[in-house]
């Protein structure tokens, strides 16, 4: 599996030059903003990262999986 990432990533991989070019963490801010939390004192479990939601949002749309 190693090799075979290797090889991808050699090839130009569009996820790492995507990864490399922007800088996801500047949405971050907007993202926290947006999204309204519970109170994490009641327990329960942890949310998802936004900026990796926001990822998963993105990738979506440029592989045509949203419905």
């Amino acid at each position: 599996m190693d090799r075979r990432l290797e090889r991808v990533s050699d090839l130009g991989d569009p996820l790492e030059v995507m990864n490399d070019i922007i800088d996801f963490e500047v949405f971050r801010p907007v993202l926290d903003r947006a999204l309204k939390r519970s109170d994490r004192r009641k327990g329960g479990r942890p949310p998802f990262d936004p900026v990796l939601m926001f990822n998963i949002l993105i990738l979506q749309a440029l592989n045509d999986l949203c419905r």
